[in-house]
């Protein structure tokens, strides 16, 4: 039987509510993970028809976590970056993501970018998925046309978030 996006809603409520963020991501990671691995749930949210950057699958109204599916065409690259006062959770379905984790020199202060140093890069696969806790700073790097799944604690359309130069 098919993991449904509305099971995999409410599998992911019911582990934030056992276990709230952080210590209950590594269980939604989890969750996520089977929804990544399920050619059915893959087909209809990132199938041959899903076209755009960013839509929104799912919005928890009690929660505030979101489920949303990603489609880049081509490369793209963003700065280091990390998601403000949430946390999220990157699934890959389609593609390499090359990651790199950064670490804080400098906070950012108003709309002067804060400085940080990489500490590590890594390649998320097809099938995998990593957790990203409140004040991780990462950065994303597709060389090619990608899809994933993320699972942001809150809604990130709504939110300032800091960014970071890099010191190489």
């Amino acid at each position: 039987m098919a993991y449904t996006l509305d099971a995999l809603a409410a599998d992911c409520r019911d582990a934030l509510n056992a276990t709230p963020a952080p210590e209950g991501l590594e269980k939604v990671r989890q969750l996520l993970e089977t929804a990544l691995k399920d050619e059915d749930f893959v087909n209809a949210h990132l199938g041959p028809g899903a076209t755009l950057e960013r839509d929104i699958l799912y919005q928890d109204p009690d929660l505030g976590f979101c489920i949303i599916a990603h489609v880049y065409e081509g490369a793209k690259t963003s700065a280091p970056h990390d998601h403000g006062p949430s946390w999220a959770i990157y699934g890959q379905v389609e593609g390499v993501t090359e990651m790199s984790d950064w670490r804080l020199i400098q906070a950012a202060d108003g709309d002067k970018p804060g400085r940080v140093e990489r500490t590590g890069t890594y390649s998320l696969e097809p099938g995998q998925s990593r957790v990203y806790r409140k004040g991780d700073i990462h950065s994303p790097k597709r060389n090619g046309p990608t899809r994933l799944i993320r699972i942001e604690g809150r809604n990130m359309d709504t939110v300032k978030r800091d960014w970071y130069e890099a010191v190489e």
